[in-house]
């Protein structure tokens, strides 16, 4: 292998939710086993893993049972939520994995890791709220909900009304260190997941959660840097970057240095709603040491890392 072995993959929202499916328990199990091939294939291959995920669905539907209950059982703020489906997709993952690590004769042990991950309490984003969550609503609703709950409510294209919440950019994981020291015993870690707890240090020096969500590319990349991982293998719904995406001049790109993905990203190819944040992370991940980012499709993990499939950005 051309680059160390520990790797952080980052697997998209498509691994366990998928659009057009009714998004029960049962499919989202047969989603999250199906989405493994690739990661155990960079398992038979050697390398040490940190596995993050995306949860956009299910905490969006976390936070509507909470709605609903609203009056017959407390409401939960946003940090618990991500709290809950980090345990509970973790779990999905875990299980699939260990089953599957089992059926192919592999000795390796799996665990997940609730991740708090520490951000600026002077971000500016914190003051800036532009993540869309939960439920659509009229603009009567939202006005209503805006005053009565003191939401921040912006629309949708349009589709409607939502909910925004502060998404502040994450500088450390606080469970890093034992994360990184299970990762070196070559224990497969879930971690970071839904882009983890987002918290800050308050003036007593304690942690204190915060009513915000972090993106997981972001989070994937600081998790990478603190493991000393070699390799960001985000995988997500498509084979490629690509620049002029949609247009009759797309062009797919397939290998790429860090000073020309930069270029391209001011340039604007990459719109923050899609995939602005993975390259955003790339970046990061490259700058800080990293030496190798893969971006392609969830079945494709291994072929991506070998240079045989998607995107490889590299430092120049």
């Amino acid at each position: 292998m051309s680059v160390n072995n520990t790797a952080v993959v980052a697997l998209g929202g498509n691994a366990i939710t998928r659009q057009g499916e009714e998004d029960t328990i049962y499919r989202q199990f047969a989603n999250t086993r199906r989405s493994l091939d690739g990661i155990v294939a960079l398992i038979k291959e050697g390398y040490q893993l940190v596995i993050t995920h995306g949860n956009g669905p299910q905490v969006g539907n976390a936070l509507l049972r909470s709605e609903l209950a609203r009056g017959k059982a407390p409401v939960l703020p946003l940090g618990i939520l991500v709290a809950d489906t980090e345990g509970g997709m973790g779990y999905m993952i875990e299980q699939s994995l260990q089953n599957r690590l089992r059926a192919e004769k592999i000795d390796r042990k799996v665990v997940t890791i609730i991740t708090q991950m520490l951000v600026h309490r002077d971000d500016p984003a914190i003051n800036n709220p532009t993540k869309y969550i939960g439920q659509f609503y009229t603009e009567e609703e939202a006005k209503k909900f805006a005053q009565e709950r003191k939401w921040q409510m912006k629309k949708d294209a349009d589709r409607g009304w939502r909910r925004v919440v502060p998404s502040p950019k994450p500088y450390q994981a606080i469970e890093g260190e034992t994360i990184k020291k299970l990762v070196d015993e070559g224990t497969i870690v879930i971690a970071g997941g839904g882009g983890g707890i987002p918290v800050y240090i308050d003036d007593q020096g304690n942690y204190e959660g915060l009513d915000a969500v972090i993106d997981k590319d972001f989070a994937s990349a600081v998790l990478a840097r603190e493991i000393g991982a070699g390799i960001l293998a985000i995988l997500t719904s498509v084979s490629n970057v690509a620049i002029n995406f949609g247009q009759p001049h797309q062009e797919n790109l397939e290998k790429v240095t860090l000073s020309k993905i930069k270029q391209l990203y001011n340039e604007g190819h990459f719109p923050p709603g899609s995939m602005g944040p993975k390259i955003e992370a790339a970046i990061k991940f490259l700058e800080n040491g990293g030496k190798l980012v893969t971006i392609t499709s969830l079945e494709k993990a291994l072929n991506g890392v070998r240079g045989e499939a998607g995107t490889r950005i590299i430092p120049d």
